[in-house]
């Protein structure tokens, strides 16, 4: 079983949801971003997806694209990245660490090596947004043998003739886009939330995480009541942007992170 199928299953026993965070590795600094990264599972963190910084992030709201030029200016690569999963296994083998981003990196990186180092890292899955099905072979596949997840996203526009595709070779857990739009876009109504958890359940097992313009406490608790996960970055990015010193946004963002979790916990309670 893998750390991503192990956590679900627990948090399913536990009768809760999970708390999926994102932050962009390298923001504001390789130092502080790894004191966060190492931080967060201590803060509730659940699951964490680590953003692999690229000059065209084209599904990310203004937040996101910020932490990313903040990244690559303070000289992260993605080879400093996979050095960060390295330094946080050392004391956490339990966590589940999600690597999302582009597939430009990775290509230039070389898929064979990119994999290869990823597993020996301690990744395990990968969300890669402009890789659609139809591109398996590129990377999902080589990932997936590897033992790497592969998730999918879903959106509002992904309507049922495309969605079983989409899905096909899925794995880890689904994440659905709320929202038609780029992160850090407004927050999808409770209502149109359970609609769309209600039809991917038809076609899917796999846990299924809600994210975009998730920011409170308040709001994850809501999606907590209905999704398996509840996926929050632009929040917690934006506390890095706004902190003066680097020590004061690791300790924003893990006292966010508190918060989040303590709304993720008490939902069904």
């Amino acid at each position: 079983m893998s750390r991503l199928e192990q956590r679900f299953a627990e948090l399913k026993a536990e009768g809760r949801s999970a708390l999926v965070t994102f932050v962009t590795a390298g923001d504001p600094g390789y130092d502080a971003s790894l004191q966060i990264l190492k931080g967060l599972p201590a803060a509730g963190a659940d699951v964490i997806e680590l953003g692999m910084p690229f000059t065209d992030p084209m599904a990310d709201g203004v937040a996101i694209q910020l932490a990313t030029l903040r990244a690559l200016e303070a000289g992260q690569t993605l080879a400093k990245t996979l050095q960060m999963v390295r330094e946080f296994r050392v004391d956490n083998q339990t966590t589940p660490i999600v690597l999302m981003g582009y597939y430009n990196p990775i290509h230039r990186f070389g898929v064979d090596t990119f994999v290869a180092e990823a597993k020996e890292a301690g990744v395990d899955g990968l969300i890669i947004v402009d890789l659609p099905p139809e591109h398996d072979a590129e990377l999902a596949t080589p990932a997936q043998a590897a033992g790497i997840d592969f998730i999918r996203l879903t959106t509002p526009t992904t309507d049922d003739a495309r969605l079983p595709r989409v899905l096909e070779r899925s794995s880890g857990f689904v994440y659905y886009v709320s929202v038609a739009g780029v992160t850090g876009a407004g927050s999808a109504t409770t209502e149109h939330v359970t609609e769309a958890i209600d039809r991917l359940r038809r076609h899917t097992d796999l846990p299924i995480s809600v994210g975009f313009g998730i920011r409170t406490p308040e709001q994850a608790a809501n999606i907590a009541r209905l999704a398996d996960g509840v996926v929050v970055g632009s929040a917690l990015v934006d506390k890095i942007a706004q902190a003066k010193r680097a020590d004061q946004a690791v300790t924003d963002v893990l006292s966010l992170c508190s918060a989040l979790a303590e709304g993720v916990r008490s939902a069904r309670n």
